[in-house]
C-alpha cells in the first residue's frame, strides 16, 4: 500500500494552487498579447526615440511620426503641429505623456482589454462589461498605465456582479429581465468605478510604487540576476506564470512607457538557458534524451515553447543549477549593457524577442542577442560538465528515466501537452497510443473542427496544425480546423478534440458537439479515423 505524507499532500496542494493562480493570470494577459505587440510596433516606428524616430541613431524617421504620437502631455495643441512643436522643443522620451496613439493605447486600451478578459473569465460577457467600467475608474484615478489594478479590479468586479445577480435570480417578473439586468450592471459599474477612482486606485498606485522601487533597488545593488534563483526552478515546475504575468509584465510595461524598454520582459522569456541545456544534451546526453534534444532545441528556440526542455532538466535535476547560472548571466548582460524589450515577448521565441528588441534600436538588439548567447553558453558549459561527470552511470542505468521525466513534467503541469507528445514521438519514450473508446463515427456533417485545451494556444494549436496537414494530404476540403480554450467553446463546433483528461469539461461546455478524446495531440490514430470519416461524408455527397 502506498501512503502519502501530510507534508507531501500539502506541498502538492500548494503547488497546484500556485499553478492555477498562474494560469488565471496568464489567461488575462495571453489573449491580449496581439494588442501589446501592436502598441510595441507603433512605439518602435513612430516615437522620437524609436527605431524610425527622429532620434534614431541612423537618422531614419517616418514622416507621420508626429501625427501618431500627438503633442506633449501638457500641451494644449495636439495632432501633427503640436507634436512637431514638442519634438522641436526637445520633448522627452516619456511617451505616456503624448496624446496620439501611443499614450492612450498603453494608458487605456491595454489595461481595459485585460480587465474585460478577466471579467469574462469570471462571469462571461456581463462580468467583462462591469469589469471594464470599474477599471476605468482605477485608471483615471491614477493617471498611469494601471496593469496591476486591471488584473485585480477586473476579476473582483466580475465576482461582485456574479454575487449581485444571485440575489434576485429567479425573482424578476417576466418581461423585466433586460431592464433589471442592464440597470443593475450599470449602477454597479458606476459604484465600482467611483470606488476605484477614490480608494482602489491610490492603493494600487502605492503597490506599484513599492514593487517598482523593489526592482530599482535590485538593479541599483546589482542584485537583479539573483531573481533567476527563483524564476528558473519555477519554470520547470510550471510555477513561473504567477511571477511573470503577475509582476514582471505589468511592471515591465510601466518601465517601457518611461524608457522605451524594460529588462523585466527578458528575465523569464530569454530562450538562451533552454537552448544551452538542449544543446548540451545533444552533445553529451545519452539514450532517448540525446536523440530527441536537437528537435526539441528547434521547437524551443524558434517556436518559443519553453516547456519542451523541462523533462531534460527533471531527468537530471542538477542541471537546474546550470539554468539558474545561465539565466543570471543573461540578466547580468542586459543589466550592465542596458538591454531590454519594448513589449512582452510571447511566446519566448527568438523571433518574438527580436521583434521586441529592435524597437529601441540596433544597439539594443545586439545587446539582447548577446544576452541570449551568453545565457546559452553558460548553461551549455555547466550542463556539459554535469552530463560528462555522470555519463558512465547514465549509460549503465536501467529503465526509462527520460520517459519518467516526461511523465513528471506532465504531472507538474497538471495536464498533457503537444510538446510532451512530440518528445515521446521523437524519442520513442512511451509512444502515444490510441485513446480508449470506439471508432469515431457520426451522422452529423463535419465542417468545423476545434482543438481545445486550457489556454487554447500551444498544445491545441500544434494538434490543429497536425490535423490540417492530414486533411491536406488526403485531399479533403471544406473543413475548418481551429484551436481555442475550452472556456471559449460556444457550441458551434461540429467536432471537438481534446486530451482525455479535459474531455468532460469540453462536453459540459459544448454538449451538442461530437467529442473525440486523444492521449497524444501530435501522433494520435484518432486523426486518421476523423479524416476517413470526413472523406466518406464528402464521397457520399458526390
Amino acid at each position: 500500500m502506498t501512503t502519502t505524507s501530510p507534508a507531501a499532500t500539502k506541498a502538492g496542494g500548494l503547488r497546484t494552487g500556485v499553478q492555477r493562480f498562474g494560469t488565471f493570470l496568464s489567461g488575462m494577459i495571453m489573449p491580449n498579447i496581439a494588442a501589446f505587440i501592436a502598441w510595441g510596433f507603433i512605439t518602435m516606428l513612430f516615437i522620437p526615440a524609436g527605431f524610425f524616430g527622429v532620434d534614431s541613431p541612423f537618422g531614419w524617421h517616418w514622416y507621420p511620426v508626429a501625427e501618431l504620437i500627438g503633442g506633449g502631455g501638457d500641451s494644449a495643441v495636439i495632432g501633427w503641429q503640436g507634436a512637431m512643436t514638442a519634438v522641436a522643443e526637445g520633448a522627452d522620451g516619456n511617451f505616456f505623456g503624448y496624446v496620439g496613439l501611443v499614450g492612450p493605447m498603453v494608458t487605456y486600451l491595454l489595461p481595459l482589454l485585460i480587465a474585460n478578459t478577466a471579467g469574462r473569465m469570471v462571469y462571461g460577457e456581463r462580468g467583462g462589461v462591469v469589469a471594464t467600467i470599474a477599471t476605468m475608474g482605477v485608471i483615471v484615478g491614477t493617471n498611469i498605465p494601471m496593469f496591476l489594478g486591471a488584473m485585480i479590479m477586473g476579476p473582483l468586479a466580475a465576482y461582485v456582479t456574479k454575487q449581485m445577480d444571485r440575489l434576485w435570480d429567479g425573482k424578476i417578473r417576466p418581461g423585466f429581465e433586460m431592464l433589471v439586468n442592464n440597470f443593475s450592471a450599470g449602477i454597479l459599474g458606476m459604484l465600482l468605478a467611483i470606488f476605484g477612482f477614490f480608494a482602489f486606485g491610490p492603493v494600487m498606485l502605492g503597490i506599484s510604487a513599492v514593487l517598482g522601487g523593489a526592482v530599482d533597488w535590485l538593479v541599483a545593488l546589482n542584485l537583479l540576476p539573483l531573481v533567476s534563483i527563483i524564476v528558473e526552478p519555477a519554470k520547470v515546475l510550471f510555477l513561473n506564470n504567477a511571477i511573470n504575468h503577475g509582476v514582471f509584465t505589468p511592471l515591465g510595461i510601466e518601465q517601457a512607457t518611461e524608457t522605451g524598454k524594460s529588462i523585466l520582459f527578458l528575465i523569464e522569456a530569454n530562450p538562451g538557458p533552454g537552448l544551452g541545456l538542449l544543446l548540451a544534451f545533444t552533445f553529451f546526453g545519452v539514450g532517448a534524451a540525446k536523440a530527441s534534444a536537437p528537435g526539441a532545441a528547434i521547437i524551443q528556440f524558434f517556436g518559443g515553447i519553453h516547456e519542451i526542455y523541462f523533462p531534460y532538466a527533471l531527468s537530471k535535476p542538477t542541471t537546474i543549477l546550470a539554468l539558474i547560472a545561465g539565466g543570471a548571466a543573461g540578466v547580468t548582460t542586459n543589466m550592465v549593457l542596458g538591454g531590454g524589450l519594448a513589449f512582452p515577448a510571447a511566446p519566448g521565441s527568438i523571433i518574438a524577442v527580436t521583434a521586441a528588441a529592435v524597437g529601441p534600436g540596433i544597439g539594443n538588439l545586439l545587446v539582447v542577442y548577446l544576452s541570449v548567447v551568453i545565457a546559452a553558453v553558460v548553461t551549455f558549459l555547466i550542463t556539459g560538465v554535469i552530463l560528462r561527470a555522470s555519463r558512465k552511470r547514465d549509460l549503465e542505468a536501467e529503465g526509462d528515466s527520460f520517459g519518467d521525466a516526461i511523465a513528471q513534467t506532465e504531472a507538474n503541469k497538471g495536464k498533457s501537452s503537444a510538446a510532451m507528445d512530440a518528445l515521446r514521438a521523437s524519442s520513442g519514450a512511451a509512444a502515444g497510443s490510441a485513446a480508449a473508446g470506439a471508432a469515431v463515427t457520426t451522422d452529423r456533417r463535419i465542417e468545423n473542427i476545434v482543438f481545445a485545451c486550457d489556454a487554447g494556444m500551444g498544445s491545441s494549436a500544434m494538434g490543429a496544425s497536425v490535423l490540417r496537414n492530414k486533411f491536406k494530404k488526403a485531399g479533403v476540403e471544406g473543413v475548418t480546423v481551429t484551436n481555442q480554450a475550452i472556456a471559449n467553446l460556444d457550441g458551434t463546433a461540429d467536432l471537438v478534440i481534446t486530451q482525455q483528461q479535459l474531455t468532460d469539461r469540453a462536453k459540459a461546455q459544448s454538449p451538442n458537439s461530437v467529442h473525440v478524446s486523444v492521449d497524444n495531440f501530435m501522433n494520435s490514430p484518432k486523426y486518421e479515423e476523423v479524416v476517413e470519416m470526413v472523406r466518406e461524408q464528402r464521397d457520399s455527397d458526390a
